[in-house]
């Protein structure tokens, strides 16, 4: 989940007030209701004139093909009576477009522009309350990932699932594709025997002879548009919970996420009532680029989250949050993703501790921090900024750990100045203040100043909000969460690289967030020799965890620990998760010969991958 408004702004001020007076006067002015739009330069619609509320899909899955073919139905507020339809469309075959009475209407498809597709403009008579495209999907679809039978866990029919955000919704669906359009839904999606359909939305019916219905009544963004077609089973968690997955994963999957009724009632006593209806989940075959996507009723997840002991479940903590932070208050725009993943990140960190303690908690916090540190080490100052400057770039150019946990740290200081009480009364106020809206920057921070700041000039006086939005790096006063926990592993860090002996490590009871931090502890002194030493004891070539096995084998090709080459091998071949692949991508190309190696494997591996993944790795080796 990448060009932007303006330039970065520059908040020179002496005092706080007029540093958020500044900033509120580099955008658009906070909108009094969810009616108001924010222009995105990432899109090509003009929804000031005209604009979509709702789409109605009808849609036939072709897996021979590898098409989507038939109609959506756009419903349109005319702002402007005299003023086109302009929507976003990127390799769509547009075979007519039809207005209210049915009759042909006159269109025009402009030439791509920069990844970001093209102009889909509608010529409308005046009586045009609706109006349907008739289209198909191409092999240009970037949103859609295909999987043939042998790509997925029951190796007998083939998979669909789309991936929309940030910009590929227009892939897929001519609409207005940005954030700051929000749209309600109803689908008919037909599918081939034994195969079932599953979307971000309310199902309507239970699917007879391959036709299954869906609909959204809440506006959302176009990217939480989602479908996913394939061979699955459902096996409920609560009433209003429940995991998708692959009839021979459902029951791996629902031990793992069982908890999940207990994060969403944990995220209720925190920031409100969910307000989706049903929370689902569905476990994905492993080429799903992402860990997971907050579609709406219906969580998109990686199965690399199924470690067998629960120690990965905070991503379930994320996605479920995303249904306050996100979902129901959406980044207007992309420079603005901050608003989205740091709400998000912070959020997460307060179910984990609800649900599992605060020492689970601290631990993943800790580590995150460490994990941006490190990150931002190599991003090029610009790219180190909260409000992230993306004019002239695609949206994914602002995809890092910054807005995650920078973003989050950033809330974290607030709730460390004004108390966690005061700070959970303004998060909820925020929440309830705007839902199903979509939110700039300059929009959070007039209402932080209203219900926060104003209420202590003294304690606002502690936060330096220039700093922390439009500087890279991390301020001076960002939090340091510290685990005991980790200070344990901190000692065995230190005695192995003393004694290189693992057999003297006291590893009893370590859980997953331990051996990150051990690895990545000893990763700057580490050798061949000593690996294959810690891999004789803890068999760690040989995990089954996937965020240890991939901070391993990372390690492995730095170190040229070649036991673990086909490991290496093997994990790119069948993960198609970005996270996973771009440091161990980039670390194999970090040498002649490991760049030979890795385009050698990507060659083969690149097909299995999304084109959210593919692209960033494309650019990684330098390949097209």
């Amino acid at each position: 989940m990448s060009a932007s408004l303006g330039a970065i702004m520059r908040i020179r001020a002496f005092s706080l007030a007029s540093a958020l007076w500044l900033l509120a006067a580099c955008q658009t002015p906070p909108r009094a209701d969810s009616t108001s739009i924010v222009m995105d330069i990432h899109s090509h619609a003009q929804p000031t004139r005209v604009r979509v509320t709702h789409v109605s899909l009808d849609l036939d899955v072709d897996f021979a093909a590898k098409r989507l073919t038939g109609t959506a139905e756009l419903t349109l507020d005319r702002r402007d009576a005299t003023a086109p339809l302009v929507l976003d469309q990127q390799g769509l075959a547009i075979e007519s477009v039809t207005g209210t009475d049915g009759s042909p209407r006159v269109f025009e498809v402009a030439p791509e522009h920069d990844h970001l597709g093209s102009a889909f403009t509608i010529q409308l008579a005046a009586q045009d309350a609706k109006v349907r495209v008739h289209y198909a999907t191409t092999e240009h679809a970037l949103a859609l990932q295909w999987l043939d039978p042998e790509q997925t866990a029951g190796g007998k029919h083939p998979f669909l699932f789309t991936q929309g955000q940030a910009v590929f919704t227009r892939t897929w669906i001519p609409l207005q594709d940005t954030p700051g359009v929000r749209v309600t839904y109803d689908a008919t999606i037909r599918v081939p025997p034994a195969l079932t359909a599953v979307m971000s939305a309310e199902r309507v019916g239970e699917g007879q002879n391959g036709v299954f219905r869906f609909r959204m009544p809440h506006a959302i963004p176009s990217y939480l548009i989602a479908l996913a077609v394939g061979d699955i089973a459902f096996k409920p968690i609560s009433k209003r919970s429940g995991i998708w997955a692959e009839p021979s994963v459902v029951a791996v999957a629902h031990a793992e996420l069982e908890d999940t009724e207990k994060m969403i009632q944990s995220a209720e006593k925190l920031f409100g009532p969910y307000r989706w209806g049903r929370y689902d989940l569905i476990i994905l075959p492993p080429a799903f680029p992402f860990g997971g996507m907050e579609n709406p009723c219906l969580t998109f997840a990686t199965p690399t989250i199924l470690a067998g002991d629960k120690s990965l479940v905070s991503l379930v903590a994320h996605e479920l949050a995303h249904s306050w932070s996100g979902n129901l208050v959406t980044n207007a725009t992309w420079r603005d993703f901050w608003l989205n993943e740091g709400f998000t990140v912070y959020f997460e960190t307060r179910i984990m501790e609800a649900v599992y303690g605060k020492e689970r908690a601290v631990m993943e916090m800790q580590l995150s921090k460490a994990d941006l540190i490190r990150e931002m080490a190599e991003l090029a100052p610009v790219d180190q900024v909260l409000y992230v400057e993306l004019a002239g770039r695609h949206p994914d150019d602002g995809f890092s750990g910054v807005p995650y946990n920078k973003g989050a740290l950033f809330l974290m200081r607030l709730e460390e100045v004004y108390g966690r009480e005061r700070f959970d009364g303004f998060l909820r106020s925020w929440f309830d203040a705007h839902p199903f809206q979509s939110v700039t920057t300059a929009d959070f921070m007039a209402f932080l100043e209203r219900e926060l700041l104003a209420s202590d000039p003294v304690k606002a006086r502690q936060i330096d909000l220039d700093v922390w939005l439009n500087h890279p790096g991390l301020p001076a006063d960002c939090p340091d969460p510290r685990s005991p926990l980790l200070a344990l592993v901190d000692r065995q860090v230190a005695l192995f690289v003393e004694t290189k002996d693992p057999a003297r490590l006291d590893t009893r009871g370590w859980v997953t967030q331990q051996w990150l931090h051990f690895l990545e502890g000893v990763g700057g002194s580490i050798d061949a020799d000593q690996m294959a030493r810690l891999d004789g004891t803890f068999h760690l070539t040989g995990s089954g965890n996937s965020e240890v096995l991939c901070v391993w084998l990372r390690l492995a090709v730095q170190c040229s620990y070649s036991p673990a080459d086909a490991a290496l091998e093997s994990f790119l071949m069948r993960v198609g998760r970005r996270k996973f692949l771009q440091p161990l991508y980039k670390e194999l190309a970090k040498t002649p010969a490991g760049l030979e190696r890795a385009r050698a494997i990507y060659t083969r591996a690149r097909p299995k991958y999304h084109a959210v993944s593919s692209g960033t790795m494309d650019e990684i080796l330098q390949v097209r």
